[in-house]
This record gives C-alpha cells, structure tokens and sequence, in this order.
C-alpha cells in the first residue's frame, strides 16, 4: 500500500485516501526525524536527541518506547494495517519509506530535472519540471515541529529544501525570460524580490523582464533598491551577472528574440553495454556512487546546492571528495540575455576519482558499467569510455593518443590539438572544467598511465578499473573488490542455467561454485557452458573442473579464458623494467610451487624467499598492490585457488632445486617459529636443538606476548602445520618433521582433547624410524606420552616415558630424565600409586636441584603436593600448593596456574575453607575460559562441582555437573562424561535426604556465557 509523508509544510501522513492524524507533539518529532533519515537506521540516542534536546531525562528510554508504540499504530493505520514500516535495527530503529512516497524526495527529483533541462537550454523542458515541483511545496518545511526544525541537523535540511525551491524558481524564470514571456514573469518575480530583499538572482531577472517589458525606470529603481540593500546590511556590491543586467539597461538594449531550443551536439555515450548478468555487488555499487557522489535515486535527500548563479557553476552540489570532504558547487547557467545568472558565488568542487580494484576475472568492469549506466543523468554532458589495455599482448595506449581521442570527442577540432602531451592534458582539463562528463577508464595499468587523462576540477568524475591497487593515485578513493559471497555466485548461475537446474544437483554446484572460487568471470565461462549444453548434469562439470587436473582448461570458452587473465598480469609482472617487480614475479611463482594452499607473513616468506623480513613485506604488498595475492588482514598474504593453480604451473625461470631449498627454509621456519610457541607457551627451560646452520639462519620468528597468544597463533597455524610436516616427510628431513610434531607441545597444553598432536607424533615417529633418528625418537616418546598421559591413557604414557628415560640416558641428558621422572610421578598420581609418585617426584626434584632449575622445582613440588592431597595430607598439600603458586604467578604461564589453583582449591574443600576455595577455583576457571581450553574447563568444573555437593550447595552442584556433561559431550571428553554422570546421580541420591543451602558467593556463569566458552586440557604430566 502506498503511504504519502510530506515534510514540505506542516508534517502530514496520507493513506491515498484521507490525511491520517499523528497524535502528540513528541510522536510528530520521532516520526520526523525518522523520515530525515528514511530508509537508514537511526541510533536511540539519536532519537532520544531529537526529542529532548540536552535535557534527556532519566525515563527516557520508556518514554521512548511509548512513543514508538503510538507510532507504530500510526503508520499500521495508514499501511492497511500492516506493521512492517518501522523496523527495529542495530543500533536503533529504520523507517521504510518506498520511491515516490516521501514529498521532500519528490521535490528533489523534480529540481534535478529542471537543473538538467536548464543545463540544456531546453526551456520548455524548464518550465513543465518546475511546474511539477511547485505544487508539492506547503511551505516552510517542518514548520510545526519547532524546536526539532531548528536544531542544526533539521535546520539544515530545512535550508537545503528552500534553497532547492528558490534556485528552481529562478531556473524556471530564465526559460520565461528566454521564451519571451517577459510581461508575464514581472508580477512574480516583483513578488519574490520584495520576500528576498537581498537574493541577487530574483532582482536581476527582475530587472530583466521589466527592461525588457519597456519599463526602465522601474528596472533601475529595482537595481537601485538592491544595490542599497546590499551596502547597508553587507557592505557589499552587487554581483557580476546583476552589474552586466545593469549594463544591459544602461545600453539601452532590445529585447532579444525569443530562441528556439538551441541546437547543440549531442553529448557522447560511449559506455558498453551492461551485462544482463550482472548480479550483486549491491555493497560496493553504492560505495561507488557515494563517492562519486551520486545517490540512487530512491535514497537522494540531498539537492545540489543551490544559490549559486553565476556561469561557472554548472553542476553539482556537496560532492564528497576522496578524503570525504565537500566541495561547494552551484547549479546556474546561462541567463536570457546570455550573460551570467544571479547572484550567489561558489567554488569549483574537488574532482571525483574512483578506482575499482581486483584481480584478474573479480569483475571489475562489469561492476564500472553497471554504475555508470546508473549515473547517466547525472552527468549531463556525456560519458567518455576507453579500454586503456594496461594488461594484454598488445600493450598499452598512450595518454597522447587517448588524449587526442577525448578532445575530439568533446568538441575540439583535429586541428587546434596540440602536439605536445602535456599542452594536451591542460586542453582537457579546460574542456571538462564547465561539463559534468563521467570518463570511464578501463583496464589502467598503473597511476603513471591514467593520470594525464584525470579532470582537475569541476564535477567531472572519473570511474577507473585496474588490477593494481593504484594507492599513488593522488585525490583517489578506491574499491577493491574481493571474490563474489556464496549467495551471489549461486544467483548468478541460477540467472545463467536456469533456477531449476542448479536446484537440482546441490553437491556438484557446490563443486562448481568452490572451483570458480568466487570469480565471475569463472561463473560466466561456467554458466554459458551449461547453458549451451542443457543435456549435461551439473556432475559432469564439476568432475571436470576438479583442481590441478585440466581445470584451468576447462575455465576458457571463446574469448573468455582464465588463464589468459591471469596470465595478463603476471606477464607484466615477470617482464616488467622494475626489479622489485620482477623479484615479486619470483615470489608469485614459489608462492605458487610451494605453498599455495597457506597464508604466509612477511617473517615465513622472508625464509622461503631468503630475503629479510622487511623485503619480504615490501615484495608481499607488490604482490597484492596487483591482486595477486589476497590480503585478508594485516601481514597476513594468501593465494586465491584459481591464482595459486596457475601459479604452480609458472616454472619458466626457478629450477627443482631452487624450489626446495626454498621449501625447506620455509618448513625450517615452522620448526623453529613453534619452538618458540613452545616456549612461550609453557615455558619450559629444555627444548629441542636448534637445527644446524648449514639448513636455516638468520629466521625472523614471531614474538609472544603471552601463553595465550602463542597457543591461539599456533591453532590459527595448524593446517600449514600439518601441511609442513608431511612435506618434510617427502623430502626424507626428519630432523625438520619431529621438531614440527615436538613443537606442538605449546599447542596442544590446552587443545590435547581435539586428537591433532597425537596424529602428528605418529607421522613424526614413522619419519623417525625409516631414517633412524635416534634423537627424533626419544623426544617423540618423551612427547607421545605427554599426550596420552593428558588423555588418562596411563599405561601407554608409561611406555613410552620409560623409552624415552633409556633413550636420553643415552645422552647423558640430566634435564630431560628430570622431567621424564616427574611426569612418571604425575602418571602413578593418577594410578592412585602414591607411593611411586612420591620416589619419582623426590628423584625429579634431586636432578633439578642439581641442575640449579627452579621452574622444574616448582613444578615437581606440585606433584609432592599432590601425593599429601593422595595421602589424606591436606594442610602439608595446602603449605606445598601455596608455594608452588607464589612461585609461578606472574610467570605468564596460565596452564601451570590454573592446574595449581583447581589443586589448592580442593584442598581447601577438603580443610571446610569454602569461601577462599570457591575464589581460587573461580580465578582457575577465568583462566581456563580466557584461553579457550575446554579440557581444562571441564576438570576445573569437576572439582567445582564437587567442592558444591561437599558444602551441600545441590542446585549449584547441580548446574556445574549439567554445565561440565554438556562441554564433555561436544568435546567427547569420556572420562569426563563419567565422572559428571556419577556426580549427578550421587547429587540426586544426596539431595533428597538432607537440605539445600545457599549457593555459594562465586556461582556458575551463565548459560551465554557457556557457550562462548572454548576448550583445553588438562594439564601436562
């Protein structure tokens, strides 16, 4: 149903039929403000503003909602009972108000029309537009809202509005001057002047129709009159165009005839036809027009500024600049008499340049078309179109050629052009210095080539598409645009294929639309293929575009070839005279052979690259400045699928061995970078060797803040880390691919649950033993059992521990059995074996002792600790509990102090100290949660839940067991699953024999804040 606003005058609602009241001042202001902002959401607090002012009071945000209520059954009245207007958005509220509905638009549009009719000279044109504007003007606008109308945001609309009406006005008055109809203009304009005593534009075309009607001593007295209003209230002249009127009467000339529409050349239109296909892209097309600064027509509040009425401003009003900046501008023309019109003055409005980026095949230019074909209008003068052919066999146009091309096109004889580039380039400024002219440059190769072309001022704008970034390109603003969304790809094959049959076979569309990777120009070849076979199924298609078996091949059909796209902008790349393109070419190609599947930094490709750190970021940034590679986020460069299959063919210039030398940089870089993770991570004072320097120097590794850190760039990492270990395992380097495995310690001290390190460490150990690295095999054990013993996989761990034991005795390595002892104490711990915990633990704390290692001290007196909990200790378990966490706080290491802290917890429960061991545990369980470690989570809610049941806390107890059964079941953490079931039901037996108390001070957190909860495990042995 069609609902009329007006805002023009008194606000108004209609419902096509009758006006329908809004009741109450402040739901007229709430309903106002939001048709100022039709159609975009509103902020509460901007609501709230538009209602009280400063003085919001403390009920605010009930009485706002009282008044969206009344509102609400306003607009349900007048929209047939529908209630579908006013939407509730983040971080407010919308109003959807539909093209045509809005009389402010309506007006607008109009305006804009006589203003294009006025550029034209087609006066008749002038006068039926302005006819149709002025009936929708009421009066003031928003004349009953005051105080709201005059605050500076609706005062400035309400400005915009009537400067918009009084600029028409004068339009509409110089086609009656020019058709002749100057008796007729006199009564009107007599009338206007004496509202605006100082508005130039009324008085000059005044003066006009009375000198003209025969009536001179009139006219004079209107230039007197002005004149003497201007000096006294502004100290000022009257402006050029009324001083020529006023020598146009002081000459004494005739009135001119009246013209026939002048015959002027059509303005040209060189704009390709838009594809039918076009889909999408409704987020980066209105990013273009904005800065172009035009807006659909169904969304344009804002009029060109008007008031300005001398012959140099022909065109736009606010106009955002590259920076975002508004340029002023004024919409004027020639007057009747051929002289300038009235009397505002304006500045000429920051040229316009957008540039569209992407890589090869994105869509580019058809995202160009589709827009310029939407502005058409808005540049009167014509649109100038040119495939600057930056990327192709056939090089590039120059700007001399081109330059001579758009002269011509615009009206400049062959033979006034320059010979000289430069004296060519000032001609086309000066030519498109007067015009609104849209210039669409296709296809630039880089600033250097487009610049000559580009308009200095004036409202002209320049919509250009290039592979490169072109982020030199000085007062530009640009779009790169990224590969098509899931659901524009599908709509697009729909459009090409047919709704029905894309339907029908969703797995191998699937297929297909994973196989273009987002590209259009891959969706087209796609679509027009199926679309000329209708037999096949989408099947056999998708079998034929499976990666790195023919299915660049099978991208190409007619002119429209993929390869043949990317080829274009790697081959200027490779050929190019710039070394650091060339080297970039070299990085495209590795990038392509080694490791196309993985995002790389700048620190990982400066050792694949063997470059420093800071070249390899420069190199990177060439590479994506071109869309060779994506940049999704900072340091961080990936290969878009389609680029990095083509990239792996490219094998022109790097031979095998470069290759894998260059792979096995990189994959030293991993060992090494999760080394560091390692360390971070857990802080353990032994690691692994470094690998010899005759395989890797000078490595730029990453840097952590923290346990947390290091854990998250590791899990971030694990695809390329599973990746490098198997491409070490084909290269025949297990001292690479069992440093990989080992360092994912780090990694998996919260992440052990998820089953990846231990499908590691079997890959490493079988690496291991075909090339009989005894090295590798005793730090995979020492590892292995690490992770089977944080699976309470004890005898396994035992196993291998008692390996590794023989294996680093060996080597005489005292720090490695200090550890291996204390994590066979921690094993018999969990066997309930305290009696071999505590030999073991007392033998780890000798050699640590000796050893002078106060990390490994403290970490074998929480096993001690842990044997008087096992004994029925508490209070010594307490003193040793204590100590170990005064020693490790602070350290950075979150894992060792929340085991430490769940331990001294329960002891606490177990000495009846239930306010301080809920604190420690609530201190374990942020730290727990904090590092996403869901293992870890679930023991810390064990000891919990049963520190509740022990205080007889049931419904607490109750929550926590429900909460920890609901993370061990999405985490299939089965020891855990047990022990909450057995909680459960001893909890159900309890409860109902004796009273609940109340819960404790530290409840359980929320059910939100459960399932933002993360995983982790439990801690190392």
């Amino acid at each position: 149903m069609v609902v009329k606003f007006g805002l023009l005058g008194s606000l108004v609602v209609h419902d096509g039929t009758e006006l329908r009241p809004v009741p109450g001042p402040k739901v007229r202001v709430l309903l106002a403000a939001l048709l100022l902002h039709a159609n975009r959401p509103v902020s509460r607090d901007a609501l709230k503003e538009a209602l009280w002012g400063d003085s919001i009071p403390a009920s605010a945000d009930a009485a706002l909602a009282n008044h969206l209520t009344r509102l609400r059954r306003v607009l349900a009245a007048a929209d047939g009972g529908t209630d579908a207007r006013l939407r509730t958005v983040a971080p407010g509220y919308q109003l959807i108000v539909n093209e045509g509905e809005l009389d402010a638009d309506v007006f607008e549009a109009r305006v804009r029309a006589v203003r294009r009719a006025h550029q034209r000279g087609d006066w008749e044109a002038v006068r039926r537009e302005a006819a149709l504007a002025e009936p929708l003007w009421r009066g003031t606008p928003l004349a009953d809202l005051a105080p709201f109308s005059d605050t500076e945001g609706p005062a400035l609309r309400v400005h915009q509005l009537v400067e918009a009406r009084l600029q028409a006005l004068e339009w509409s008055f110089d086609a009656e001057l020019c058709l002749g109809r100057h008796h007729e203009a006199v009564a009107p304009l007599a009338t206007l002047a004496g509202e605006h005593p100082l508005r130039e534009g009324f008085h000059r075309r005044l003066m006009l129709a009375l000198h003209r009607s025969g009536r001179q001593a009139e006219a004079f007295s209107v230039f007197h009159r002005l004149r003497r209003n201007l000096v006294d209230e502004l100290g000022a002249e009257p402006g050029a165009a009324v001083q020529e009127a006023h020598a146009e009467m002081l000459a004494g000339h005739p009135a001119p005839d009246p013209a026939p529409r002048p015959a002027t050349a059509r303005p040209p239109f060189q704009l390709p036809c838009e594809s039918e296909a076009f889909t999408g892209r409704e987020t980066e097309a209105a990013t273009v027009l904005a800065l172009l600064g035009v807006r659909p027509e169904e969304s344009r509040p804002e009029p060109e500024t008007p008031g300005a009425d001398d012959a140099t401003a022909r065109g736009a009003g606010p106009v955002p600049g590259p920076e975002g900046d508004t340029g002023p501008g004024g919409d004027g023309g020639l007057g009747p008499a051929g002289g300038a019109g009235g009397g505002g003055r304006s500045e000429p409005a920051r040229a316009r340049v957008v540039v569209i980026s992407g890589m090869g095949g994105v869509g580019k230019t058809a995202l160009a078309m589709h827009v310029a074909h939407r502005v058409r209008e808005d540049f009167p003068d014509g649109a100038l179109y040119a495939d600057l052919r930056g990327y192709g066999a056939g090089g590039a146009r120059t700007a001399h050629e081109l330059l001579a091309r758009f002269l011509s096109d615009l009206g400049v004889h062959q033979d006034a052009l320059p010979e000289d580039t430069d004296d060519r380039v000032l001609l086309l400024r000066s030519a498109l210095a007067e015009r609104r002219v849209l210039l669409v440059l296709d296809n630039a190769r880089n600033a250097a080539h487009v610049a000559p072309l580009l308009p200095a001022g004036g409202h002209s704008a320049a919509l250009i598409t290039s592979r490169q970034l072109l982020a030199d390109l000085p007062r530009s603003a640009r779009v790169p645009l990224a590969p098509l969304p899931e659901s524009d790809q599908y709509a697009l094959l729909a459009g090409l294929v047919g709704a029905e049959r894309v339907r029908s076979e969703p797995e191998a569309l699937a297929a297909i639309m994973a196989a273009c990777g987002g590209l259009p120009l891959a969706l087209h070849i796609v679509g027009g293929r199926l679309a000329s076979r209708p037999s096949w199924p989408l099947a056999l298609l998708a079998r034929r575009l499976t990666p790195h078996q023919g299915r660049l091949e099978t991208l190409a059909m007619g002119e429209f070839d993929v390869r043949r796209t990317f080829a274009m902008s790697y081959v200027a790349m490779r050929d190019s005279d710039q070394p650091l393109e060339r080297e970039a070419a070299r990085a495209f190609r590795l990038l392509g052979r080694v490791w196309p599947a993985h995002a790389v930094t700048p620190q990982s490709a400066a050792a694949l690259l063997d470059v420093t750190e800071a070249r390899a970021a420069v190199v990177l940034d060439v590479l994506a400045d071109a869309h060779l590679v994506l940049n999704p986020e900072p340091d961080r460069y990936l290969l878009h699928d389609l680029l990095g299959e083509y990239a792996a063919q490219r094998d022109e210039e790097d031979t095998e061995q470069e290759r894998t030398t260059a792979l096995v940089r990189l994959l030293s870089w991993y060992a090494a970078a999760l080394a560091a993770a390692t360390v971070a991570a857990t802080h353990e004072t032994q690691s692994p060797p470094p690998l010899g320097t005759g395989t890797v120097k000078d490595l730029s590794l990453p840097e952590f803040a923290d346990d947390d850190e290091a854990i998250r760039w590791t899990a971030r990492e694990l695809p390329a880390v599973r990746d490098a270990l198997t491409r070490a395992g084909e290269l025949g380097r297990s001292d690479i691919a069992w440093r990989i495995a080992v360092g994912l310690f780090g990694h998996a001290s919260t992440h052990w649950w998820t089953g990846e390190w231990d499908a590691c460490l079997a890959q490493a150990m079988d690496i291991a033993r075909r090339h009989d690295d005894r090295l590798g095999q005793a730090w995979l054990h020492r590892r292995t059992a690490v992770a089977h013993g944080m699976a309470y996989r004890n005898e396994a761990c035992l196993e291998h521990l008692r390996i590794a034991l023989d294996l680093f005795s060996e080597r005489a390595d005292l720090t490695a059995q200090a550890s291996i002892l204390g994590n066979m104490a921690a094993v018999y711990l969990q066997l309930e074996d305290s009696e071999r915990a505590l030999v073991h633990a007392e033998r780890s704390r000798d050699l640590y002792g000796a050893l002078r290692n106060p990390r490994g001290e403290a970490l074998i007196l929480s096993r001690i600790a842990d044997v008087h909990k096992m004994r029925g200790e508490p209070d010594l378990a307490a003193a040793d509990y204590r100590r170990v966490i005064e020693l490790i706080r602070g350290a950075g290491h979150g894992v060792f102090l929340a085991t430490a802290l769940t331990n001294y917890g329960d002891v606490l429960r177990l000495l009846g100290d239930r306010d301080e061991a809920f604190e420690v545990l609530a201190e374990a369980l942020a730290i727990r949660l904090r590092m996403d470690d869901h293992g870890g989570t679930a023991d810390c809610l064990v000891f919990t839940a049963r520190a509740h049941h022990h205080f007889g806390e049931w419904d607490a107890a109750r929550e926590t067991w429900e909460w920890c059964l609901e993370l061990a079941h999405r985490y299939n953490l089965a020891k855990r699953i047990d022990e909450c079931l057995e909680g459960l039901k001893a909890l159900a037996s309890q409860a109902l024999s004796s009273p609940s108390v109340p819960s404790p001070t530290v409840s359980p957190p929320s059910v939100a804040a459960r399932a933002a909860a993360s995983p982790a495990p439990a801690d190392t042995p």
